[in-house]
Order: C-alpha cells, then sequence, then structure tokens
C-alpha cells in the first residue's frame, strides 16, 4: 500500500453527528498516544471531514482537548460505578462504608492500567473543582470520580469510621495515594512489575488509605 493511501482520511463520518465523530476520532488519538497525540487536524482526517468543519463545533486544540479531558473522567466515574454495583444493595454498614472506599480507589487505579492514554489526558489540565467554573465532566455524563469519592467518604463519616473534623477535603488525602500509587505502575519504576504484584500492592495502599482515615478520628491537628 501506498503512503498515499495509507495517509487517506477514514470515512467515519456521514451525515450523523460530527461533534461526535470528532470526539470518538479525538478519543482514539488519546487512547493511542495519551493528551499530546489529541490534534484537531489529525481528528478531523479520521473522522473524514475537511479541517475547517471542526470549527463549527470546537473552538480549537484545548476546545478538543478539554472536550475529551471531560470523556475520560466520565469512563473513569463510570468504571467507579461499575465497580460500586458489584457490591450490592446500599446498606449503612461500615463493612459496606470500607468496601465502598475500597471499590472507588480499585476502579481508579484499574482503569489507569486499562486505559493508559485516556487517564494521563483525564487529568493533563489543571483544573478547579468548584463546578461554577471549570466542571470534572459535563452536566449529562452524571456524577464526576471527586464527587463519588465524596460520596464513600460520606458513607464512611455516617458509619462512624472517619470523624466530623476529619471529613474536610479527606478526598485530597484518598486521591493523592490512590493517584500517586496508578503513576508509579504507569510512568515510574513498578511500571514492570507482574500484574499480580501490582494488585497487591494496590490491595495494600487502599487498606493504608483506609486506615489512615480511621487513625485521624481522634486526631489533634492543631
Amino acid at each position: 500500500m501506498s503512503n498515499k493511501q495509507q495517509s487517506r482520511p477514514r470515512t467515519t463520518y456521514r451525515h450523523g453527528n460530527l461533534k461526535q465523530a470528532l470526539l470518538d476520532a479525538a478519543l482514539d488519538l488519546a487512547r493511542e498516544h495519551g493528551p499530546d497525540g489529541i490534534v484537531l487536524r489529525e481528528a478531523t482526517r479520521r473522522a473524514g471531514v475537511a479541517f475547517s468543519a471542526a470549527y463549527r463545533h470546537y473552538e480549537g486544540q484545548r476546545d478538543l482537548l478539554d472536550a475529551v479531558r471531560a470523556a475520560a473522567l466520565a469512563q473513569v466515574a463510570r468504571s467507579m460505578e461499575t465497580e460500586m454495583s458489584a457490591l450490592g444493595p446500599f446498606d449503612s454498614s461500615p463493612e459496606y462504608a470500607r468496601n465502598s472506599l475500597r471499590a472507588i480507589g480499585r476502579a481508579y487505579i484499574r482503569f489507569a492500567l486499562d486505559e493508559p492514554g485516556l487517564f494521563r489526558t483525564a487529568f493533563v489540565i489543571p483544573f478547579s473543582l468548584d463546578e461554577d467554573t471549570l466542571p470534572l465532566v459535563q452536566a449529562d455524563m452524571g456524577l464526576n470520580p471527586f464527587q463519588l469519592l465524596g460520596m464513600a467518604l460520606d458513607r464512611m463519616q455516617a458509619a462512624g469510621l472517619l470523624s466530623a473534623a476529619q471529613r474536610p477535603q479527606a478526598e485530597f488525602l484518598a486521591w493523592s495515594g490512590v493517584h500517586g500509587m496508578a503513576m508509579l505502575m504507569l510512568d515510574g519504576p513498578l511500571r514492570d512489575y507482574p500484574e499480580a504484584q501490582l494488585k497487591n500492592l494496590s490491595q495494600r495502599l487502599l487498606l493504608m488509605v483506609e486506615q489512615g482515615l480511621q487513625d485521624g478520628r481522634d486526631a489533634d491537628l492543631g
């Protein structure tokens, strides 16, 4: 096959939703190359439309990257919800609260390992957690990962495992531990570890996060 034939755009788009076609193409680029691979011109080529057509839906490169980031975060959230659903019906027991927090962390790390390109893209740009300025995900995509983590921590507090004094911003403590582990597995010294060892480390980390939050119930932070 000639180079000319290889570079011919895919005819993904016909008369459907051009905005979604461009987003789908950009998501593929993110999966393959991470955030640096999201190029508006390449997305239009893959969608099979003229470059100028993209500007009907995306103002430019940053706008497309924001859309991909939002979609990637939504996929992280769906992964968390799937893990949560495996716990069965909700109950207010301490055991359910613990399992809920572990499920959130387990899904987060699993998504990072299964979809490294999307995971890197989801967290590539510093963003505000103020939903009035820049939501983690679009409103029509449901709860975002930060909200789901917050709900798990609320369950911990309701079950008496986390004190009211320790609850504020506990999301950042739990998140930093799990995100740090995910990055060590993707880009750090753990990247070549066998799967069984990574699973064991993940389980130990989640237990440490849970116990650390509980140990702080009566701590005096001054």
